[in-house]
């Protein structure tokens, strides 16, 4: 019995290394994701178009102004001189910002007084203005905070000590890679999984499947192994490459992750078995694979916090096997998570698996009769 299943499984790791359409679903995307994401899936803002628009022209407002320009996040500062300037910027999104100074902005603060700034985003592009304007904030603040110590005769406020825990800089590399390790082995397990039985369909060699000595059981273990394998490859080559290229630190264990990889890949399995059941051809399997990752990584925290969505649907989130393996690599990545901390969402993952194999393997059956 284990003879046959051998032969099995190395069939079909032959295959999917030598079809063209596998290699690249399982090549591009993992290439794509190790030198896109990293920079350009951010949340951080640079190079953002500021305008000034300045009518007092005093001493404050032009080091404000100074400040401005001299943060990463504003290399280009656009100065205006008048009210039309400023609607047709933002009009024409020549700014994403602008910043518009009072006539007595510095001379209210020359006498003690509140001087106040208006700020004017663009909100066709709202988290990028809402995160620009807090920068704006914080530049704003400190200079507030340094006249404050100037020019008050009485105790300055103590100043704030940040620190950040598992991400010190707030890198976002720090946040995408972990998460990269979830999509990556999501990708590879329903691919693999759901594509092997179409390609057997349209090759003709699912019916020398049936006739051949192996069980139902033997052939979709058959199919689920390889993809563990595959699936568990890639994911070392992003866990590598984000502690040796990246330098990220891993803080966890090793082996709880791969426990935890195999776990989440037996979850996904089920599900592309179950794709491969509906589907008759390549093209409805990737249909039907994005069908499924699109919603299930919209609800999984990686674009929005769980918290933001409304409360019916973060009830479905418990059904996504996506969003508790991300919990789980990083957690395991970044804060050095042990079982017990694994655990509250790692048996989701084992129900899940359970559902879904429980499903294919009835599927299964039910198409070889």
């Amino acid at each position: 019995m284990f003879a046959r299943l051998w032969t099995l499984i190395l069939k079909e790791l032959q295959v999917q290394l030598r079809d063209p359409n596998s290699r690249r679903v399982l090549i591009i995307p993992l290439i794509v994701q190790i030198a896109v994401f990293p920079f350009a899936a951010t949340l951080e803002v640079e190079n953002t178009h500021l305008a000034i628009y300045n009518q007092d022209a005093g001493a404050h407002s032009v080091e404000l102004t100074q400040r401005f320009a001299k943060s990463k996040a504003f290399p280009y500062v656009k100065i205006l001189y008048g009210l039309n300037e400023v609607k047709s910027t933002i009009d024409n999104q020549r700014a994403l910002t602008v910043v518009s100074f009072p006539s007595d902005f510095s001379r209210k603060i020359d006498t003690g007084q509140t001087a106040t700034m208006q700020t004017i985003g663009d909100g066709r592009n709202s988290n990028t203005t809402q995160i620009t304007t807090n920068y704006i904030h914080d530049i704003t603040s400190q200079y507030s905070h340094e006249l404050s110590t100037h020019y008050s005769t009485q105790t300055a406020p103590s100043a704030i000590s940040v620190q950040n825990w598992f991400n010190p800089n707030l890198e976002y590399k720090w946040f995408i890679l972990p998460i990269l390790i979830a999509l990556t082995t999501t990708i590879a397990c329903l691919a693999v999984t759901a594509m092997s039985v179409a390609r057997e369909r349209e090759q003709g060699t699912f019916e020398q499947l049936l006739v051949s000595p192996l069980t139902p059981g033997l052939i979709m273990t058959g199919k689920i192994i390889p993809a563990l394998i595959i699936a568990t490859i890639q994911a070392s080559i992003i866990l590598f490459a984000s502690i040796f290229l990246f330098r990220i630190p891993f803080q966890g264990s090793f082996i709880l992750l791969y426990l935890c990889i195999l776990c989440y890949g037996l979850s996904l399995a089920g599900v592309g078995l179950l794709i491969s059941s509906i589907c008759s051809t390549q093209q409805q399997v990737f249909i039907g694979m994005f069908g499924f990752m699109m919603p299930c990584t919209a609800l999984s925290g990686f674009i929005s916090p769980i918290e933001n969505i409304p409360e019916p649907l973060q009830s479905l989130t418990w059904f996504n096997p996506i969003r508790h393996f991300m919990v789980i690599s990083k957690g395991i990545y970044l804060k050095g998570f042990d079982f017990a901390l694994v655990w509250p969402d790692l048996w989701p993952l084992l129900i899940i698996g359970l559902i879904t194999l429980s499903l294919a393997n009835f599927s299964f059956k039910r198409n070889l009769r």
